[in-house]
């Protein structure tokens, strides 16, 4: 039974800014955000992402149709890890096709929405930095926008994922696409003028200035197209595809910078295929 948090005053607006944020200030201010706002996030997106959907992006790419785990009949049986899994929506329609998915995110809070919603397989509370499961453990990876935008070290969690994959294991992962950066995050056509350096890598924060200095609340971390190849080479994993997914005509929706006007005219989601030989 998931008890209702505690309600209190309405907390002042934190700040937004650029500055840097290192490896444990970003786990700690995310994994606080998720769980403050895991409530208003499944209420907001949990009728597009469904119960037991593996949607990819805002988009609306369903791994149905796009197969990039690999075809549905051939998940039967194969050990599925889902990492910055929410609810769990994807981990659930894993199980569906036989797989045997175990569902990890940071946040406590969503992961007691997995359990709401209800499933049979294992539901871990970890930082994706530190997958607290054995060597060669999993025959698949995934991840759909969880975790690698809010990490400040990514070759961490890709030389993670390695370590507990399989040989021949795949891993996909998606995320914002990184010319999104370069604009405004605002679905309309406010969105679509360059507003910053696509090439400036200093992580997005929210914060509360105390005693002078700033306590994030929030960190997101920008990598262009290049660093993350790089980072997927260097954690030893090898890119075999690239989808950049187009806006579908049927998609009328807006999620938060997402949209119809944007989604027509420059990529919003990039999705990585790797394997670990």
């Amino acid at each position: 039974m998931i008890q209702e948090p505690v309600s209190s005053e309405p907390a002042p607006e934190p700040e937004a800014t650029r500055r840097d944020a290192g490896v444990t200030e970003s786990a700690r201010a995310n994994r606080g955000w998720w769980d403050r706002n895991a409530d208003e996030y499944q209420v907001e997106h949990g009728t597009f992402l469904g119960d037991d959907r593996f949607v990819w992006g805002p988009e609306g790419l369903d791994e149905v149709e796009a197969e990039l785990l690999g075809p549905p009949e051939e998940l039967k049986g194969k050990a599925v890890l889902e990492i910055g899994a929410g609810a769990a929506q994807c981990a659930r329609w894993l199980a569906a096709q036989g797989a045997r998915p175990v569902a990890l995110d940071l946040s406590h809070r969503q992961l007691q929405h997995a359990l709401r919603i209800g499933g049979s397989f294992p539901l871990v509370c970890a930082d994706a930095g530190a997958l607290p499961f054995a060597d060669e453990t999993f025959d698949l990876a995934c991840s759909a926008y969880g975790a690698l935008p809010f990490v400040a070290d990514p070759v961490l969690v890709l030389r993670e994922v390695r370590r507990v994959l399989r040989p021949g294991g795949r891993f996909v992962f998606s995320v914002t696409h990184p010319i999104r950066w370069a604009f405004p995050d605002e679905p309309g056509p406010q969105g679509l003028s360059v507003s910053a350096s696509y090439f400036d890598r200093t992580p997005y924060v929210e914060q509360y200035i105390e005693n002078g200095e700033g306590r994030a609340v929030y960190v997101e971390h920008h990598r262009t197209l290049g660093d993350r190849v790089r980072d997927i080479v260097t954690a030893g994993l090898r890119l075999v595809d690239l989808v950049e997914p187009e806006w579908p005509a049927w998609n009328t929706a807006e999620w938060g910078g997402w949209s119809p006007l944007r989604g027509n005219l420059i990529p919003g989601t990039a999705i990585f295929v790797c394997v670990r030989d």
